[in-house]
């Protein structure tokens, strides 16, 4: 599994599981979580981030580990492309990264992505020079959309957001990755980590999550299991299952049997 780097633009990452940085019981326990579950990227929301804070213990940036893991800032909160494109840039222009998981919301209550707007932010964004992961609902034909417009990656919610249910519709997902040769990246919705092995098999890039891990009971261990989860999932993908059969099929070979 060392060999087995996951490219998104220029950027390489070890582990195909990303973190988030909200809801956490503090941010001790949450920079734990961080190293039990083995990521080298996070997502921090822009607008949460309190940058003008930074460096003076007032920022949620001051309590992430940016020795052991690169930010990826995202634009939850935004409702316009305008407004995506403009966080985008604030966080750039703040040194962050030039990666940005693009989040453009269509409904308050639902807080399903704006396909309309999120389409139009990321053609802005990849012209602006940016390393877009869009994240997006689990339309096919969207997706291939997204990646035409510059996407480095496109992110499907499994379910919406913090809402635990696990992939809901994993048959999107395998016509997803027929459709598109960026990484699939599942983001939203994960409950445990049979969801994110499930995820896995299926041969997605990778998985985002945050409120599975940071509001599980005990976070830290629960990231442990996403971690796991993620690298078996990866693994059985890359060996192959056998075939669903309807009837038995005997373990050990007929040839030789003595009758």
């Amino acid at each position: 599994m060392e060999e087995d780097v996951l490219r998104i633009g220029r950027h390489e990452l070890r582990s195909r599981l990303i973190l988030g940085t909200g809801k956490y019981p503090s941010h001790d326990v949450m920079r734990a979580a961080h190293e039990a579950a083995g990521v080298d990227l996070v997502t921090v929301a822009v607008r949460r981030a309190n940058l003008e804070a930074r460096g003076q213990g007032g920022s949620l940036l001051d309590h992430i580990d940016l020795k052991r893991v690169r930010l990826l800032p995202n634009t939850a909160g935004c409702f316009t492309a305008d407004d995506a494109v403009r966080t985008a840039h604030l966080a750039r222009e703040a040194g962050l990264s030039d990666l940005v998981k693009l989040e453009v919301i269509g409904d308050e209550r639902t807080l399903l992505p704006d396909p309309v707007e999120t389409l139009r932010a990321t053609e802005r964004l990849v012209k602006e020079g940016f390393t877009v992961l869009a994240y997006c609902s689990d339309d096919p034909v969207l997706c291939r959309r997204v990646e035409e417009a510059g996407a480095a990656s496109v992110m499907p919610a499994g379910s919406p957001i913090g809402s635990g249910q696990g992939v809901l519709n994993p048959s999107n997902l395998r016509i997803i990755l027929e459709l598109v040769r960026v990484p699939v990246i599942v983001d939203a919705g994960v409950g445990t980590a049979s969801d994110v092995c499930s995820a896995m098999e299926l041969g997605i890039a990778g998985v985002l999550l945050n409120t599975a891990v940071a509001q599980a009971r005990e976070p830290v261990r629960m990231a442990r299991a996403m971690r796991l989860g993620v690298e078996a999932g990866r693994l059985a993908a890359l060996a192959g299952r056998i075939p669903r059969r309807l009837h038995a099929q005997a373990s050990s070979p007929a040839e030789g049997i003595i009758r």
